[in-house]
């Protein structure tokens, strides 16, 4: 999670204006602050503090097909668990900063 740019660090505050960029589920979720909320309140009051600047996701037609491994290959190398990661657009990398 970052808050505008930077690294959040835990309970750390934002205020009015700040941009949250945070991953969820393989996306990328930019918020921007409208107002700060005191005290815990239900969703669709928590959806007025905030406009979601998110670009939209992807439709499932455009992901890409699964990969299928032939049966009794083994346990695939650690170079070929890089590239399946790299296919699949996950993992971690030094490159990927959310």
């Amino acid at each position: 999670m970052r808050i505008n740019g930077e690294t959040a660090k835990p309970a750390q505050h934002v205020a009015v204006g700040d941009e949250v960029r945070y991953r969820v589920d393989g996306f990328d979720r930019l918020l921007t602050v409208t107002r700060i909320l005191t005290k815990r309140v239900g969703a669709p009051i928590a959806r007025t503090a905030y406009i979601d600047s998110s670009p939209p996701r992807p439709s499932p037609l455009d992901a890409p097909a699964a990969v299928i491994r032939d049966r009794g290959a083994g346990r695939p190398t650690k170079k070929e668990r890089r590239q399946l990661d790299a296919l699949m657009g996950g993992g971690r990398h030094r490159d990927d900063r959310f």
